[in-house]
């Protein structure tokens, strides 16, 4: 018995001498070691990290080909997001389709500034004639006078109305009856709706010197009549303070939504270091929104060689010619009543080139300034 036992523990010691001897030999030798097998088979061994991704396992012919930042995960992550919101991404539908019928299609008719484009024979028919259109543009005797009047205009108007909003809606945020901000609101967004041709009637009606309300009551009180609407400079300062009216009220919807965001525990702490509501303004609301007031100055310093065409048209008169002969008035006189397609194309294309480097040109001045942009 016990010489059986003897005979067992020593076989045992020889199979475990063995095989330790069979790893021994296998790792010095080369010989691979038998794959470990799993519920469905052979296991396949995993590749090492590499500059495409991460470890993935080997296939029989290598390894699976990585899936780049384009590939199939990120269509399907963008088909699923679109079939989870597709409510959200239908309403961009008819914005799309309006930005691609009625700006990007009209820009294949750019050509027109640099042909004589006659309407008998067509846009493409009609004679090559380089950069001569520009060249009759600039000499002609009415463009730099209503290039300096587009920039006063527009200059005056960015002076004066542009913070008209910011501190409307700094005035509107610190009222606390809410049916009182409400209804001053809605009638201070009123005028944004009104066409310009109704309120060019409604200045005449208001300020004209014949007739005017507000020179009836200058005439009753002792008075002269003033020509608001009919003499050049008065003119231009009613100009400004109606076009000033119009837009302040629609202006202020961006920055109360602006103020909305701003974290009151910014309000509670300037309250504990003593800051009245005056301070907290300067010192918390206005850095709070300086974002979104750099992005909307920027977007108005791209209007300044634009300017609106019905806000002229409607307040204009034989009496006061100085100021309303702009580039939007050039463009209209030249394509729509002189039939010179060609040089209200070409007029059009300078005022959107300048518009599109001073855009460029503010926003890169704002980037240096430590703010974020708009581009």
């Amino acid at each position: 018995m016990a010489t059986e036992q003897k005979t067992a523990g020593a076989a045992g010691s020889a199979e475990g001498s063995g095989a330790a001897g069979g790893r021994g030999s296998g790792s010095a030798g080369g010989a691979s070691p038998a794959a470990p097998t799993g519920p469905a088979g052979p296991v396949q061994p995993v590749q090492p990290a590499g500059p495409l991704g991460p470890a993935q396992p080997a296939g029989p012919a290598g390894p699976m080909a990585p899936i780049g930042p384009g590939g199939p995960v990120r269509l399907r992550g963008a088909a699923l997001a679109i079939a989870r919101d597709w409510q959200l991404y239908a309403l961009l539908v008819i914005p799309m389709l309006f930005l691609a019928l009625f700006k990007f299609a009209p820009m294949g008719g750019l050509v027109l500034s640099f042909k004589d484009y006659k309407i008998a024979k067509g846009i493409w028919n009609s004679d090559w004639v380089g950069f001569d259109v520009f060249r009759a543009i600039f000499s002609h005797r009415e463009f730099f006078p209503a290039l300096r009047n587009t920039l006063l205009l527009n200059v005056l108007d960015l002076l004066f109305g542009f913070p008209m909003p910011i501190l409307l809606a700094l005035g509107l945020n610190e009222v606390r009856s809410r049916w009182f901000k409400s209804t001053s609101q809605t009638l201070l967004y009123l005028p944004h709706f009104l066409s310009w041709v109704i309120i060019g009637a409604i200045a005449y009606q208001i300020f004209g010197q014949s007739s005017g309300l507000i020179n009836n009551l200058i005439e009753a009180s002792g008075g002269a009549r003033v020509p608001f609407l009919q003499e050049d400079a008065h003119w231009l300062v009613s100009y400004v303070l109606i076009g000033v009216w119009q837009a302040m009220g629609w202006g202020t919807i961006i920055y109360l939504a602006a103020i909305s965001s701003v974290n009151p525990e910014l309000y509670e702490a300037a309250t504990v270091d003593g800051a009245g509501r005056l301070r907290q303004c300067f010192s918390v609301t206005l850095p709070c929104i300086s974002s979104t007031i750099v992005t909307l100055l920027i977007m108005n310093l791209g209007r300044l060689m634009g300017g609106s065409f019905e806000r002229i048209y409607a307040l204009q008169n034989k009496a006061t010619t100085e100021f309303t002969t702009t580039i939007p008035v050039l463009v209209y006189r030249w394509g729509i009543q002189g039939n010179n397609f060609s040089r209200a194309t070409a007029l059009g294309l300078f005022q959107s080139v300048i518009a599109l480097i001073l855009v460029l040109a503010s926003d890169y001045a704002a980037k240096r300034m430590g703010e974020e942009g708009l581009l």
